[in-house]
């Protein structure tokens, strides 16, 4: 196909809200040598989409940004240099998250440097390749990252959002028993028919940390897949064996009494792990672990290009289970 000239994208014109986000129109430049063009055929949301909206990312946005860090796409032109993908990780590199403080990819098309895509697993589809760069990274870096689960080890997942959602599938994957908590029991119904074997109604059991403990004979889990941030991550220590594991990757519960924290990851030698997504290989060695196993994503609802504030509606609304994407091309 010819490459174009042009591409619509939404900006966030001011960091107020969802409401602020605008289809505009742009020109698109030539790629560098190092770098290719994408057609952007799906964009997965994230919970960060949310909070940048807001104005309330704490790793920095730039003003009038270009929202959205997941895509999945087809490569339509490529630079001179291009050979091959692979660079090894930088603080440059670092501060390049898309969506945050450089431009994202809710676009039509999209100029990336070459080192930065992964091909999607065989068989997926554009909009269940988009769930994978943030969620299904961050959820392997977690279990299966610097200190890996083994078979037998159990894993708490905290909620059932698209982190969790693919913690519990790699989890299983895995071979590891998984305990899902949310405070839906149709939701939890979802993660018992992905394998989950123990679930936990949070609102209906206020003190989950101890029916974690009870389920495990008073051992605790292996690991934890932290989302709550601040307001949870308390009871997740308490969840948590003896040396277990706590993976810290989101703060979606809010704010919470921190006073008695040192005191209990002292208490119990636990490894308390920020995840910040993961590495290139990482995500390879997740397309290699899905392309084994057959594992699919949980989609819970697609919408259009033109009805981005309707999918950031329904994500910030939390009726969804798994992933929410937008179609960005038609065809």
């Amino acid at each position: 196909m010819p490459v174009p000239t042009t591409t619509r994208e939404y900006r966030l014109l001011k960091p107020e809200g969802f409401d602020k986000l605008t289809l505009t129109e742009a020109s698109i430049r030539t790629p560098k040598s190092t770098e290719v063009l994408v057609k952007v055929h799906a964009v997965s949301l994230q919970f960060r989409d949310l909070v940048i909206a807001k104005g309330q990312y704490p790793l920095g946005q730039k003003d009038n940004v270009v929202p959205g860090s997941d895509l999945a796409g087809e490569i339509l032109a490529v630079g001179d240099s291009v050979t091959g993908w692979g660079r090894d990780t930088t603080d440059a590199i670092k501060n390049t998250g898309l969506g945050g403080p450089i431009d994202g990819v809710l676009t039509e098309y999209k100029i990336l440097p070459a080192h930065s895509l992964v091909k999607i697993p065989d068989g997926w589809s554009y909009v269940e390749a988009s769930t994978l760069p943030c969620a299904a990274v961050t959820a392997y870096n977690a279990l299966l990252g610097v200190n890996p689960l083994k078979g037998g080890d159990t894993v708490l997942v905290l909620g059932t959002g698209g982190v969790s959602i693919f913690g519990l599938q790699i989890a299983v994957a895995s071979g590891a028993t998984v305990i899902a908590t949310s405070s839906s029991d149709n939701k939890l119904e979802v993660a018992k028919k992905l394998g989950a074997k123990h679930v936990i109604n949070y609102k209906k059991t206020p003190d989950w940390e101890q029916e974690v403990l009870r389920i495990t004979g008073g051992r605790g889990v292996d690991h934890v897949i932290e989302v709550g941030g601040p307001g949870t991550i308390s009871k997740s220590i308490v969840s948590t064996r003896y040396a277990g594991a706590v993976n810290v990757i989101g703060f979606v519960a809010g704010a919470g009494d921190l006073s008695s924290l040192p005191g209990l990851i002292l208490g119990k030698a636990v490894l308390v792990r920020g995840i910040l997504i993961g590495s290139r290989t990482q995500f390879e060695d997740l397309v290699r672990l899905v392309n084994t196993t057959g594992l699919k994503p949980v989609v819970d609802k697609v919408f259009a290009f033109e009805d981005l504030r309707a999918a950031y509606e329904y994500l910030e609304s939390q009726q969804h289970v798994g992933k929410v994407v937008v179609q960005v091309a038609k065809a």
